[in-house]
């Protein structure tokens, strides 16, 4: 008797250790939440691909019921790519985006998520009105600006203290700098394409007194206002202020070669960073202008990206999780630092502050934007590459004389006016 009531407390004590709804003699399985996968795409270099893995790797850590699948590369062909996919809604779930894409695929503000409809995960009071109006297309949230961004002028004061130079601040500094450094093949400025072609075009709506575009967005340029780009363009080639637009190699500025570099914001740690590493001193120097108080005239600035929300996103919760962590958390803000620009999220710039990463290059070009009040929100039509290249095709036409400046410019007016059509 005894042995049998042995028997039965031995089995109900081990009823008890049983999970709830299991029974005695069958197999028991641990329950387990079902893994969302969502997808998550962005450009950048090898620094910025390192820190922003592992920003996926500690929100896959705090969120283990999430799977980040991520596509990244470097910005030549992702633009091409991402034609390729918002065009056969393939484009991932979470996404960095230019600004000028938002007129592109979301002219009519349908293109990409309403982050408006996510604010019991996204914590938009972290950015102020003025902020998010850069994502609002047709009065909806399509994106969130990341941080602000604008074409900088840098110089190597190093390279410029050597040959007795002070930091040139007008165009005609810029003509006298290079006239000392030519006889030693040094360029004191360079840009990439882009670059170049919104220098002239700062260059162009100083002396006219005029912008490119009116209010209403429309063209206010004529061809005598390209032609003083292009005729200045062929001056600065001539002199050796710049080097040719397609001969333009950001390794050069390691070489010191290029004395200065006109480069975004978010540009200035992958520019300088060597040279810096170096022991060599870089300044952001004020806005080139015609004019010594510098008031930032034809010089735009502009979100250096954003994060939208695919329409077309299955997961809605999971990708406003994902962006929450990636404008607003505390792991984000001290994996990027400032490395696309001072984050405009005040949670995010409160972090770093604390930290002690509020300090460096880029920081200091982004000081300089945010003192300079002349500063323009920069238009998409800027950064077309269709106006940029018909831009980089003119200029050839003048360098190499198969066209005069002026039947130059009459061509590139025509092909802006046709993107804008």
């Amino acid at each position: 008797m005894k042995q049998r009531t042995k028997r039965l407390c031995a089995a109900c004590l081990a009823a008890m250790m049983l999970p709830l709804g299991a029974c005695a003699g069958e197999q028991v399985v641990s329950p387990q939440r079902q893994q969302v996968e969502i997808t998550f795409s962005w450009w950048g270099n090898d620094r910025r691909n390192e820190y922003t893995l592992e920003a996926v790797r500690k929100f896959e850590k705090l969120h283990p019921e999430i799977k980040v699948r991520c596509s990244y590369s470097e910005w030549s062909g992702f633009e091409a790519r991402t034609n390729v996919r918002m065009a056969s809604n393939t484009e991932a779930d979470v996404m960095q985006v230019n600004f000028n894409w938002l007129g592109m695929y979301s002219p009519d503000g349908t293109g990409y998520y309403d982050l408006e409809a996510l604010t019991d995960i996204l914590d938009l009071s972290q950015f102020s009105e003025d902020t998010l109006s850069y994502g609002r297309v047709n009065g909806i949230l399509n994106a969130v600006p990341i941080a602000m961004n604008t074409e900088t002028v840098y110089f190597n004061r190093t390279i410029l203290d050597r040959y007795g130079l002070d930091v040139p601040k007008t165009w005609d500094d810029l003509f006298a700098a290079a006239e000392v450094l030519r006889e030693d093949d040094i360029y004191i400025l360079a840009g990439a394409q882009k670059s170049i072609w919104l220098l002239l075009l700062a260059y162009a709506e100083q002396v006219q007194g005029k912008s490119f575009l009116d209010s209403s967005g429309n063209l206010q340029f004529t061809p005598d206002d390209f032609q003083i780009m292009l005729e200045m363009y062929e001056k600065m080639i001539d002199e050796k202020v710049i080097p040719q637009i397609e001969y333009f190699l950001r390794t050069e500025i390691d070489s010191g070669r290029y004395a200065g570099a006109v480069a975004w914001v978010s540009d200035a740690v992958n520019y300088f960073s060597a040279v810096i590493e170096n022991g060599q001193e870089i300044v952001v120097a004020p806005y080139t202008d015609t004019d010594p108080a510098h008031s930032g005239k034809g010089w735009y600035a502009k979100p250096a990206s954003l994060y939208a929300v695919s329409r077309n996103t299955q997961q809605p919760k999971e990708a406003a999780m994902l962006l929450e962590f990636l404008l607003n958390s505390e792991d984000m803000a001290l994996l990027q630092g400032v490395e696309k620009g001072v984050p405009v999220s005040a949670a995010a710039k409160e972090y770093l502050e604390e930290a002690d990463q509020l300090k460096g290059i880029q920081y200091e070009a982004s000081q300089r934007m945010e003192k300079t009040a002349g500063l323009a929100t920069i238009s998409p039509v800027m950064e077309n590459s269709t106006v940029i290249e018909a831009f980089i095709e003119c200029c050839n036409q003048v360098l190499f004389e198969k066209a005069a400046p002026a039947e130059a410019a009459q061509t590139l007016w025509q092909a802006v006016r046709d993107t804008m059509a």
